[in-house]
C-alpha cells in the first residue's frame, strides 16, 4: 500500500482554503424565485381559513400555495430504503398544525422583499387545539397528533397513530428479572438526553427547476440524493422518471440532511409555476423546524454480583420523535443495541422501546443515530456501579467488555471479528494518567479535578440494507473516472475513496477523478449515513477495480496478440514477464477510443449481511469549582479502533469534531419549550454549541484491529467518535464531586444543586 493508511492531503484542500468550492445557493440562477413558508404560531390547531388573496397581488409574487393547492398524499422526508420504516405521515401542506414552526402556506416571488411582505398579508383563522408537550405523557394520550384516515406505515416496526405511536417493540434473551434478583448489586436509573441541533455551518437549501424534456431537476445540499428522487417523486406524485438530483459540496450535515427538509417547497413551486426556485433556510428556522436529535429517557437496570461481573441488562427507552416520524422507528434501535454489546457478560438482557409522537418539531437522524443516547445511560450506569461496588470504573470494564470472537449480545446475533477494545482502554488509561489522577485530585484553591471514562460502538453500515455503488472507467492517455454514488458533506469520502482506488490500480492519485453525485449518472447509493461510506463504498471499489484490472489485461492481451494468462499489469503497462511483449495503460486508454467494441471499465455494488462495529475509548478530566459547580474540561483523551485507518489525518480530524459536538452536548446544548410550544432556544444567541475554546485539550489516537470484511480491514469511523464525551464528562464530574448528573447538558447549576443536597444529607 501507498496511499491506503497514509495521511495524504484531502483533493479539495487547496480548493477549500483558497474559497474555490461552490455550495447549493452559489449555483442557483439569478432569476430563481425566492420561496419562503410561512409557519404556525401554534403547536396544534386547525386551519379554519386561509387568505391569500391579499398576498397574491403582491407585486413579484409568483404563486402562494395553501393545503388546497398540494397533493393529498402522504410520504415521509426520512432518507431511507424502500419501504421506509418511518410512518407515511406528511403532506406538503397540510390543513392540521402539529408544532410551533410547522408550515401552514409557500410564497414565492421575485425578490425576498416581495415574498416577505406577501407572508404578512396572508390571513390564517386557527381553531388553536390542546398539544401533547410532555413526551411522557404522549403514549395512549387522549389528544392525537396523527388522527388522519390516510396516515400509514409501511413497515411492522409497532406503530399505532391512533395510540400516539410512531413505534414499539423489544426483545430479550434470558430472565432478566431472575438476574437481577440474584445479583448483589442492582443498579436502577433514568436519564435524560435532549433533541440537540446539528448546528451545521450551511443550513437547509435547494433549488430546482424543469429541464428541456419537463423533468424536475433538484440541486440541494443533501447527504441522500437518491433517496430525495423517491421522496419527492411520492410528495408531488409523479413518477421518479421525471425527477433528477444533484448534489453540490456540502456545508456540513451530521444526520441533518438525512432528512428532505426544505426540498419539497421550490420543487412544488417549480411544478406549478414552470420556473426556477430557491430556499434558504435561516438559522432560525434551522432552529425551529428542522430534524434534531430525537429526545430520549433510558431506564437502565444493571445488575452484577460482588466481584463486578455483570450478570443483567435492562434498557427502556422512551423516544420522542416530535411532530413526525423521520427516523423514529430506527434511531431508537440503536439506543440498545449500540449500547448492551459493550458488555459480553450478562446471564440475560432486555431491551424494550416506545417512540412517541408529540406537538414540538419533529426530529431524526443526528450522528450518532441513537447510540450517543443509549451509551451516555447505560455507561453512566456502569459508572455508577463501579461506585456502587467501590471498584475503578475501568477495572469494572475491563473484566466485563466484549472480546474479538464474541457473539455480541444484543447484535442480532454478529460475531466479532475485529476489536481492538481492550487496547484502547489501556491506551486511553495510559493517557489520561488514570492511575494517577482516579478517582479525583483536590486543587487546594476550591477546586477539584476528576476523571471519568466511557466505552463505545457504532456500526458500518446497515446490515442486508444500505448499498454502495462505483463505476470506473480508463480514459485516453490512461486515466481513470471513479463514478460515486455516495455524498461527500465534508468528510473526505472522495479522497477515501480514491486512495483506495489507487493502490487497487497502483497509480498515483492524480490519475484518478472522481465524480459525483447526480442521479441520472452515478450509480445508486444509499447515501452517505449510517457510517456507511468506507465500509460499504469503499469494497465497491476494491471490487470492481479487481474487475477493471483484469479487463485491462484481456485489453492488452487483444492489442498483444497473446493470451491473457500470460501477461500482468503493474499500473503502468501490461506486459510478459516471460517475454518481451507489453503495452502501455497509456496506450491502451488511447486505443480504446478507436475501433473498439467494449467499455473498458467496471462498476460494482456492495452491501454486506453484517456491520461490524468500531470501538471508541474516551477519558475526561474536569475541574469543577466546589463553590459555583462550574464545569470546566481540561483534558480528553480518546482511542479508536475503525479497524485499518485508511487516512489518518482525515480520521484524526472526523475523531476530532465528533468529539467536540459530544462535549457540547454534554455540558453547553440545552433545548427547552415554553408552556405553548414554542423553542426558547432559537438562535445561537440561546443555543450554544461550543467554540475551540471550550472544549479543552482534545488528544487522539487509534489501536487498529483488521476487519475482514471490511476494505483493506477498515470498519467506520464517522459517527462512533460523538458517543464518549457524555458519559465520560458526567463520570469525571462525579468523580470529583459526588454529583452525579443524570439530564445533559451538565450545567453549573445542577452541579450546585447537587452539592447542596450532598451538603443537607
Amino acid at each position: 500500500m501507498h496511499a491506503v493508511n497514509s495521511p495524504v492531503v484531502k483533493v479539495d484542500a487547496r480548493a477549500l482554503v483558497t474559497g474555490k468550492p461552490v455550495y447549493t445557493d452559489d449555483l442557483a440562477p439569478k432569476d430563481s424565485l425566492i420561496v419562503k413558508v410561512l409557519r404556525s404560531p401554534h403547536a396544534h390547531a386547525l386551519i379554519k381559513a386561509i387568505d391569500v388573496k391579499a398576498a397574491s397581488e403582491v407585486d413579484g409574487i409568483a404563486c402562494v400555495l395553501t393545503y388546497e393547492d398540494v397533493p393529498d398524499k402522504r410520504f415521509t422526508m426520512a432518507g431511507q430504503t424502500y419501504p421506509e420504516p418511518s410512518p407515511y405521515d406528511r403532506l406538503i401542506l397540510d390543513r392540521r398544525m402539529r408544532f410551533v414552526g410547522d408550515a401552514a402556506a409557500v410564497v414565492a416571488g421575485e425578490t425576498e422583499e416581495a415574498v416577505d411582505h406577501a407572508l404578512r398579508l396572508i390571513k390564517v383563522e386557527y381553531e388553536v387545539l390542546e398539544p401533547v408537550l410532555d413526551f411522557r405523557q404522549a403514549k395512549d394520550h387522549g389528544i392525537l397528533v396523527h388522527p388522519e384516515e390516510n396516515w400509514k406505515s409501511l413497515c411492522p416496526v409497532g406503530a399505532d397513530n391512533k395510540r400516539n405511536l410512531c413505534a414499539c417493540g423489544g426483545e430479550e434473551d434470558g430472565d432478566v428479572e431472575s438476574a437481577l434478583e440474584r445479583c448483589e448489586y442492582v443498579i436502577d436509573r433514568v436519564y435524560h438526553t435532549k433533541a440537540n441541533q446539528q448546528a451545521m455551518m450551511e443550513t437547509f437549501r435547494a433549488y430546482t427547476y424543469m429541464d428541456t424534456y419537463g423533468r424536475l431537476n433538484v440541486v440541494a445540499s443533501t447527504q441522500i440524493p437518491f433517496h430525495v428522487r423517491r421522496i419527492l417523486a411520492h410528495a408531488l406524485d409523479v413518477p421518479k422518471s421525471k425527477v433528477r438530483v444533484i448534489k453540490p459540496r456540502i456545508g456540513g450535515g451530521f444526520g441533518a440532511k438525512q432528512t428532505v427538509v426544505a426540498e419539497v417547497y421550490p420543487a412544488i413551486v417549480t411544478m406549478k409555476t414552470g420556473r426556477a426556485a430557491k430556499i434558504v433556510y435561516s438559522r432560525y428556522e434551522t432552529q425551529i423546524a428542522s430534524s434534531p436529535r430525537h429526545e430520549m429517557e433510558i431506564r437502565v437496570r444493571l445488575g452484577a454480583d460482588a466481584e463486578g461481573t455483570i450478570k443483567a441488562i435492562d434498557v427502556y427507552t422512551l423516544s420522542n420523535t416530535g411532530a413526525y416520524g423521520e427516523h423514529g422507528p430506527t434511531t431508537v434501535g440503536l439506543s440498545g443495541h449500540k449500547s448492551i454489546p459493550l458488555y459480553r457478560t450478562p446471564e440475560a438482557f432486555r431491551f424494550r422501546y416506545d417512540v412517541v409522537y408529540t406537538n414540538v418539531m419533529s426530529s431524526g437522524a443526528y450522528r450518532g443515530y441513537g447510540a450517543t443516547q443509549g451509551i451516555f445511560a447505560v455507561e453512566s450506569a456502569v459508572n455508577e456501579l463501579a461506585a456502587a461496588l467501590h471498584m475503578d470504573p475501568v477495572a469494572l470494564r475491563e473484566k466485563n467488555m466484549v472480546k474479538e470472537g464474541d457473539v455480541m449480545p444484543a447484535y442480532y446475533g454478529e460475531k466479532l471479528n475485529s476489536c481492538a477494545l481492550d487496547r484502547c482502554m489501556a491506551r486511553a488509561k495510559e493517557m489520561i494518567g488514570w492511575d494517577r489522577k482516579y478517582p479525583r485530585v483536590d486543587m487546594g484553591n476550591g477546586k477539584v479535578r476528576g476523571v471519568g471514562a466511557a466505552m463505545a460502538m457504532q456500526g458500518s453500515s446497515i446490515s442486508n440494507v444500505d448499498v454502495g455503488s462505483v463505476e470506473i472507467r480508463v480514459n485516453d492517455d490512461g486515466f481513470y473516472t471513479l463514478m460515486i454514488g455516495a455524498s461527500d458533506m465534508g468528510t473526505g469520502c472522495d479522497t477515501i475513496l480514491a486512495q483506495m482506488a489507487a493502490d487497487c490500480l497502483e497509480c498515483s492519485m492524480d490519475q484518478i477523478v472522481v465524480h459525483g453525485t447526480d442521479t441520472d449518472v452515478s450509480p445508486y447509493d444509499s447515501g452517505s449515513y449510517a457510517s456507511s461510506t468506507t465500509y460499504l463504498t469503499g469494497m465497491a471499489v476494491v471490487r470492481a477495480c479487481e474487475e477493471l484490472r483484469q479487463k485491462i489485461v484481456e485489453k492488452g492481451a487483444d492489442y498483444l496478440g497473446c493470451d491473457a494468462a500470460q501477461l500482468e499489469f503493474d499500473g503502468k503497462r501490461v506486459y510478459q514477464p516471460e517475454g518481451e511483449l507489453e503495452i502501455s495503460l497509456k496506450d491502451i486508454g488511447n486505443r480504446i477510443m478507436c475501433c473498439n467494441e467494449k467499455m473498458l471499465s467496471a462498476g460494482y455494488t456492495h452491501t454486506s449481511p453484517v456491520s461490524p462495529p468500531p470501538f471508541m475509548v474516551g477519558m475526561a478530566e474536569v475541574e469543577v469549582d466546589t463553590e459555583t459547580g462550574e464545569v470546566e474540561l481540561i483534558d480528553y483523551a480518546a482511542v479508536v479502533d475503525c479497524g485499518t485507518v485508511i487516512n489518518p489525518n482525515l480520521a484524526r480530524v472526523q475523531t476530532e469534531g465528533g468529539i467536540a459536538q459530544g462535549i457540547g452536548m454534554a455540558l453547553y446544548e440545552d433545548i427547552t419549550y415554553t408552556k405553548k410550544g414554542h423553542l426558547i432556544e432559537n438562535s445561537f444567541l440561546q443555543y450554544k454549541p461550543p467554540t475551540r475554546i471550550d472544549v479543552g485539550n482534545i488528544r487522539v489516537e487509534f489501536e487498529s484491529s483488521y476487519e475482514p470484511t471490511g476494505p483493506f480491514g477498515a470498519k467506520s469511523i464517522g459517527e462512533i467518535v460523538i458517543n464518549t464525551p457524555s458519559p465520560a464528562i458526567a463520570g469525571a464530574v462525579a468523580n470529583a464531586v459526588g454529583v452525579q448528573i443524570r439530564e445533559l447538558p451538565i450545567t453549573a447549576e445542577k452541579v450546585y444543586r447537587g452539592m447542596c443536597e450532598q451538603g443537607k444529607e
